[in-house]
């Protein structure tokens, strides 16, 4: 069987072998409580600690006796397309119509439609190093190239115009950034991020911007959106983080008003619509009470990052720029290891905590760094701080 091509620029998912391992250690004597052991602290996941908010589940229960269950508009619910442009408008002081909104099968559809709709072979797509593998993987599946601009702390981890400027040649089509990042939980600071849509856009190139953790920006300096630097802007955002609804699997475009139908066109053939069920429980996030719960997990996370990050200064460890959203920490362990990939491994081993080693994301100096995530509960937060300090 002849496997197409491009699979060659698809690399697989290493993250998912630290999982394998961490489970596999948590099954086993190191883990077993009748044996001395304790449990795995899991800090490598990108999922919060919450579900979603009781409306949200009360709504899909509510869904299902009443049998609303069939096909909905390739773009989504009306009512929830509408939800989603007023939350724009309290949240951020946006207007944004709903008609440019089209709901997606969680935010990686919406990053697959957008890639499918603006990227074709020969184009070559500017993007951070480092930055989320499945990203440059969206690209490469079109064909295209994902090319990885490498960005260090002195930046944020973040590109700057005058790199974009740099390496635009002919064929670049665009730019595809994060903002706030994973795995870095760094935004790009407003006045570089205008600099860069300015730069693309005088080159007829797109800005696709990946939003998803927007909601869970703890500075103010870096709580606006993209979508306030005009409709040229493509927005990816997603139900999963801030709304906690990851399984659900559900999120959002915001186009320009022109690249609507041609996605709205690729949608309904590859995806018919996003889950019904998810859009009408969807629909309760945006209720107070929801609305509510969401900022006081949002206060917690923010809590969780003001302990962990000084917590891992005070073993040593660097962790160069305070993360201003999302929920991981991006820590320095070259003075600890030669290989994060193997020091992943061996936390695991030693001190039960399984973290993800900087391997998937990205290619400038991947052996130096290590992502926590500090999604989970304070008292593991401070279990996992405990035992890496017994390592050490």
């Amino acid at each position: 069987m002849k496997l197409a091509d491009r699979l060659r620029f698809i690399e697989p998912f290493y993250v998912m072998e630290v999982a394998k391992t961490a489970d596999e250690i948590a099954r086993g004597p190191l883990c077993d409580p009748a044996q001395g052991g304790r449990p795995m602290i899991y800090l490598n996941i990108g999922e919060p600690e919450w579900g979603a908010a009781p409306a949200v589940e009360q709504a899909a229960r509510d869904c299902i006796a009443k049998v609303e269950t069939g096909y909905t508009q390739a773009t989504g619910l009306p009512a929830l397309r509408d939800a989603i442009s007023r939350w724009y408008g309290q949240r951020f002081g946006l207007d944004i119509a709903p008609e440019r909104i089209v709901v997606t099968a969680g935010a990686s559809a919406a990053l697959q439609l957008a890639c499918l709709a603006l990227f074709e072979r020969g184009d070559r797509v500017l993007m951070p190093d480092p930055s989320y593998p499945c990203n440059r993987h969206f690209v490469a599946a079109t064909d295209a190239e994902a090319v990885l601009l490498p960005c260090g702390p002195e930046q944020r981890f973040q590109p700057s115009a005058q790199q974009v400027a740099e390496a635009w040649d002919a064929r670049t089509a665009g730019v595809l950034l994060a903002s706030p990042s994973n795995p870095t939980g760094t935004s790009i600071a407003p006045e570089e991020l205008r600099a860069i849509s300015e730069l693309v856009q005088a080159r007829n190139g797109v800005t696709v911007i990946d939003e998803i953790y927007l909601g869970l920006s703890y500075d103010a300096q870096f709580g606006a959106s993209a979508l306030g630097l005009g409709e040229h802007i493509v927005s990816i955002n997603s139900f999963s983080k801030y709304f906690g609804m990851t399984g659900w699997r559900l999120g959002w475009l915001v186009l320009p008003p022109r690249l609507v139908g041609p996605v709205e066109r690729l949608a309904q053939n590859l995806f018919i619509c996003p889950s019904t069920l998810a859009q009408h429980a969807a629909l309760a996030c945006f209720e107070p009470a929801s609305l509510a719960e969401f900022e006081r997990r949002r206060a917690a996370l923010k809590e969780r990052r003001d302990f962990i990050v000084p917590a891992l200064r005070e073993l040593g460890l660097s962790v160069p720029v305070v993360p201003d959203g999302a929920f991981y920490a991006w820590i320095d362990v070259s003075k600890v290891c030669d290989s994060s990939w193997d020091y992943a491994f061996e936390l695991m081993q030693r001190a039960q905590i399984a973290l993800t080693p900087g391997r998937d994301f990205g290619h400038h100096d991947p052996g130096r760094w290590l992502r926590l995530s500090f999604s989970g509960p304070m008292n593991e937060l401070r279990e996992a701080v405990a035992r890496w300090k017994q390592c050490l």
